[in-house]
């Protein structure tokens, strides 16, 4: 079994957090950045909640919370097998089998998985683009991970919707300058955003990303928390495959 989990040729083999959490990933295609690890640090997880991120890649979402949220349980979706794959060997490697499980899936097609309400909080850090905006990487698997190819944000949020029970949270990343698709259509599916932060590269410079915490079925009330500024923040800097 250790033999299997070696990085392969086309594969790279990373640790985090002093050497307790490895992660492999494919020279090529899809590689996670430094998105996943803001919205890793975003996210509040309480004890014993379980959790679904759709779009986990390589596990990295799961894997990075599984080291502060001891006691919860994480459930990772992927569309793409090669990613899929990827993430059962990260589980496998960091002995994470009782707490992440992987499934290689279309997060549409969840209602015949999982009942409704099954998840205390979903997490995604969805594709950017809307399907046919700007250039398509000629990657197939970067495509997946940057368009909307395989699922719209609406297709997204309606998944959502679906795992969480009233109150369920969603925790998102998105680009600042498609903020208000993000919140119209999660108020859309009744994820009324109630925390929100922008972050900046630099304190002179606009905001590139926003994260989202939204909880369903709740009134409106939302906390504008202060921007975090990437210059100012080397941590996340040390996490994240660029």
């Amino acid at each position: 079994m250790t033999e299997l989990l070696l990085p392969l040729p086309d594969e790279t083999l990373d640790s985090f957090f002093g050497g307790t959490l490895k992660i492999l990933q494919k020279k090529a295609g899809y590689r996670f950045s430094i998105d996943a690890v803001l919205l890793s640090r975003f996210v509040k997880i309480r004890r014993n909640e379980k959790i679904i991120d759709l779009g986990t890649g390589c596990g990295i979402l799961p894997l990075i919370l599984s080291q502060a949220a001891k006691a919860s349980s994480f459930v990772g979706v992927e569309i793409q097998r090669g990613l899929a794959e990827c993430a059962v060997k990260n589980v496998t490697l960091n002995r994470l089998q009782d707490r992440i499980s992987i499934l290689h899936r279309d997060f549409r097609r969840l209602k015949t998985t999982f009942p409704p309400g099954s998840f205390h909080v979903v997490l995604s850090n969805p594709p950017y683009r809307k399907s046919r905006t700007g250039r398509v990487n000629p990657s197939q698997a970067k495509a997946i991970a940057r368009h909307e190819i395989r699922g719209t944000l609406n297709d997204l949020l309606s998944a959502a919707s679906y795992l969480l029970p009233h109150k369920g949270r969603a925790c998102l990343i998105f680009p600042a300058s498609r903020t208000i698709d993000l919140l119209a259509t999660l108020r859309k599916w009744k994820l009324e955003p109630k925390r929100v932060q922008f972050v900046h590269p630099r304190i002179e410079e606009g905001a590139k990303f926003v994260l989202v915490e939204s909880i369903k079925s709740s009134g409106a009330e939302l906390n504008i928390v202060a921007p975090l500024i990437l210059e100012e923040t080397k941590y996340f800097l040390t996490l994240a495959d660029e």
